[in-house]
């Protein structure tokens, strides 16, 4: 009997001791992070409704790094009535241009500030008809872009797939900074001349797609795109505020571009 009662006794105390060093190594679970977005919200097909914010909680652990996946996860996840333009996922397309924290930008390319305590206000661009919650309408700013006529126009006819329009290096270079835009309208949408005048004045953006036209080589309607820009209204309504060059998520520099222009209309007309 003693020896059976040693012998439970130790299988006792190694019992014991396993537990104790199990307690030891196991680390505590890490706590959520959670984040909070506060999201604009208007339904035109709800009767009566108003535009409020609503607030939702995102797992960062279960969540990418963008301001886009987040908004993607809780239209999956939380609210499949959200509404909000996306596509390449890469800065190329400009569909998912909105105000994220009071700056605009493109959610797909904007990183979540990982500080949880701090929530995350995003509303669709400044100064536009919305459509729908985070979706502007885009009906007049692309009105006005095809106004400026953006194609390569000659006075000569093209052959089209039997000749090609050569351009020096330097000229190529000129181009640099102009073609890069995407038409996501983060840089109109922050200028205070465009939200007075947006009736009249086409914005940096278009003006920004205007000069890179006017800066090709191979147009030869400068003296007419310039024309089409000499009303009061057109380019001259820019102050050089420059939130347009801040505000691009490309790193584009529109009031250069206008500045640019300012100096051929002096220089032609």
């Amino acid at each position: 009997m003693s020896s059976m009662a040693s012998l439970r006794f130790s299988n006792v105390r190694l019992l014991a001791g396993a537990l104790a060093r199990t307690k030891a190594t196991t680390a505590p679970l890490p706590a959520t992070r959670e984040k909070t977005f506060q999201i604009y919200r208007w339904n035109p097909e709800k009767p009566g409704d108003k535009p409020h914010m609503d607030s939702y909680k995102v797992n960062l652990d279960e969540c990418g790094p963008m301001v886009l996946d987040a908004l993607m996860k809780i239209k999956n996840e939380l609210d499949p009535t959200l509404t909000f333009r996306r596509s390449c996922r890469e800065g190329i397309c400009g569909s998912c241009s909105m105000n994220i924290g009071g700056t605009n930008t493109l959610a797909c390319i904007s990183r979540i500030d990982p500080d949880t305590s701090k929530s995350v206000k995003i509303y669709p661009l400044p100064h536009m008809y919305v459509v729908k919650d985070l979706v502007p309408d885009m009906t007049h700013f692309f009105d006005q872009y095809a106004s400026v006529q953006p194609w390569l126009q000659r006075d000569t006819d093209i052959d089209y797939g039997k000749e090609q329009l050569h351009q020096t290096v330097d000229d190529r270079k000129k181009l640099d900074g102009l073609y890069e835009c995407i038409l996501c309208a983060c840089c109109s949408t922050s200028c205070p001349s465009y939200w007075w005048n947006s009736d009249k004045y086409l914005g940096p953006a278009v003006l920004l797609q205007s000069y890179r036209w006017l800066a090709d080589s191979r147009d030869h309607k400068t003296k007419e795109r310039l024309e089409k820009l000499s009303d009061p209204f057109s380019v001259y309504r820019c102050h050089t505020i420059m939130n347009c060059t801040k505000t691009c998520p490309k790193g584009l520099n529109p009031g250069k571009a206008i500045a640019e222009i300012k100096k051929l209309m002096a220089k032609h007309l």
